[in-house]
């Protein structure tokens, strides 16, 4: 037996876009529209005229049993209709798509059930569409239910569930009637924060059990938590294909390339009026502890980092900010010479500030990394409302936290304490101050 999936071959999609057709509904309009159809066409109005859009154009790769594979791209990249076309919904105009096994797609809200059928009869619906036998899908109901936490709602139509609900029930279904492979759009969205990460644990589970998973998301800590490889699709082709935090790099170089520079001009500044923005940043380095270049570090790790700058004026008192995010985009923590007070007189021509980082113990994870550069005080000094925006603000792709590190109990980062004590009413059982650098024993069993 092959050990892909998942395969697709030049696969292409031709929608033809234009003028919509008249209706002819009797022979009389039929007859009448022949008869103008001559003079339309002298006075350049021939509303059969149509132009074609390819969604989907040479799409090619291959998925292998029991990995999960995530798409992402910006919306019309054609991410949805690559799934339609797995899922037998339409046809390609050009190529194949083969897929081995049994498939549970989850595609669209309001997909995939019958509107006017109760919760519990589309559960069977599902699994006979899947090719379950009854006693299979009754093994698996109470499974499904709890998943799903809609019980309570389970005899009712689902064309009174709330969106929520509606994709709740259907993830429940599509993940626990044993498919074989299993098609994810974007309809996670729609639930909740804890519903999403109980379906994102579930889909890790069933891929460690051989389930291919396909997983369309904008979501690009779903797409790295869930996915070991990701394909980038623009313009309805593959881009990029690799590990999923390349691919999201390659995804924000694309965005940044064709999305307005996020350097604020002076007139947005409400700061004196200039020809252009005083302070352009002109590259970012990070560096590991060996001084190698790269942008992966281990949990407790302390990093060191170089931001290049290019003013083209003096600009006096600068206050210069590292800001690292979440992939998510959740502002976690950020560092300045301004917080720390090391001030800089003025910046003027090429320059480049070093700076070197305390141990970061941030959970395993993609972060984002941003640099701005402030007038002095950063935006903090009160009602001094001239300067609470930054000079010029950019984003330098992703840094990734690899290693035991925490779990997802422990929040996003990991500050240690400074003294712990134990007592009794005895006295003091055992004290100590902790080193700022106390990381790797952390995950040492007791002895």
């Amino acid at each position: 037996m092959s050990d892909i999936a998942i395969r697709v071959e030049n696969l292409g999609k031709m929608y033809r876009i234009g003028r919509a057709r008249e209706r002819r509904d009797t022979l009389r309009d039929a007859l009448m529209a022949g008869l103008r159809a001559p003079w339309e066409r002298l006075r350049g109005d021939d509303r059969r005229e149509e132009e074609t859009f390819w969604a989907l154009k040479d799409v090619s790769f291959e998925v292998k049993r029991g990995e999960a594979m995530g798409v992402i791209g910006r919306n019309g990249a054609g991410k949805s209709t690559l799934l339609k076309i797995l899922s037998r919904i339409t046809e390609p105009t050009t190529g194949r798509a083969e897929i081995h096994g049994r498939v549970a797609s989850l595609l669209e809200v309001g997909t995939g059930f019958h509107p006017e059928l109760t919760g519990r009869d589309n559960i069977y619906l599902s699994g006979a569409t899947l090719g379950m036998k009854r006693a299979d899908i009754a093994r698996r109901f109470d499974e499904i239910v709890a998943f799903s936490e809609v019980e309570r709602f389970l005899d009712t139509p689902v064309k009174r569930y709330s969106s929520g609900m509606y994709v709740r029930l259907a993830f429940a279904v599509a993940a626990h009637l044993e498919p074989e492979v299993l098609l994810v759009d974007e309809v996670l969205a729609v639930g909740d924060m804890m519903f999403q990460r109980k379906c994102l644990q579930r889909m890790q589970h069933l891929t460690e059990g051989g389930v291919t998973i396909l997983f369309i998301s904008h979501n690009m800590a779903a797409i790295q938590g869930a996915c070991r490889v990701a394909v980038l699709m623009d313009g309805g082709q593959v881009v990029a294909k690799g590990n999923p935090i390349s691919v999201i790099e390659e995804f924000q170089r694309l965005a940044q390339n064709e999305s307005p520079r996020q350097a604020l001009q002076a007139k947005d500044l409400n700061i004196e009026e200039c020809s252009q923005v005083p302070v352009r940043i002109t590259g970012f380095a990070m560096y590991a502890e060996d001084g190698t270049l790269t942008r992966t570090l281990r949990f407790g790790e302390a990093p060191s980092v170089r931001i290049d700058l290019l003013a083209h004026e003096k600009v006096c008192a600068p206050a210069i900010q590292l800001g690292v995010r979440r992939s998510d985009g959740v502002k976690i923590c950020s560092y300045s010479n301004w917080h720390d007070g090391f001030k800089i007189e003025y910046i003027e021509g090429e320059c480049h500030l070093y700076g070197r980082l305390p141990p970061l113990r941030l959970i395993p994870g993609l972060y984002e990394i941003h640099v701005l550069v402030w007038p002095w005080g950063a935006g903090h000094l009160g009602d001094a409302l001239e300067q609470t925006q930054p000079y010029v603000w950019e984003q330098f792709g992703y840094f990734q936290v690899i290693g035991i590190g925490l779990n997802e109990h422990d929040g996003v980062f990991q500050i240690p304490a400074m003294h712990w004590a134990l007592t009794s009413d005895s006295g003091v059982l055992s004290s100590g101050d902790i080193p700022e650098d106390a990381i790797h024993g952390a995950f040492t069993p007791p002895g």
